[in-house]
């Protein structure tokens, strides 16, 4: 099992949302984040002021994908959210050894499905 930690545009997560869930992904958990990468921020014009913001605003989306649809599950994502611009993204990849359901005490794979 891996997990994937999704930094998306905020225009991009209903996109991206989309494209797992129709590849079969329907657990994940989605944040409101702020971060700071290439762009190093952005420029914007209040009332007639330009303010500098450090840190832009993203979306976290965090998954756990079954081997066998980790592939899929990354040229989803890429085809989702990139614009071929700075900011698109980034996709994070983490082994993970075990997942369990509080519930019912399932172990691997049988604590993802459904």
């Amino acid at each position: 099992m891996k997990q994937l930690t999704i930094i998306v545009r905020p225009e991009k997560l209903s996109s991206v949302t989309a494209a797992l869930h129709h590849i079969g992904v329907t657990g994940m958990t989605i944040s409101d984040v702020r971060g700071q990468g290439i762009q190093k921020g952005v420029t914007t014009i209040y009332r007639g002021v330009e303010y500098q913001t450090n840190f832009v605003l993203k979306n976290k989306i965090e998954t756990v994908v079954s081997n066998e649809i980790y592939e899929k599950a990354i040229e989803s994502v890429l085809e989702a959210a990139r614009t071929g611009k700075v900011g698109d993204g980034k996709i994070f990849v983490t082994e993970i050894t075990d997942a369990i359901r509080i519930r019912t005490g399932e172990h691997g794979q049988a604590a993802l499905d459904q």
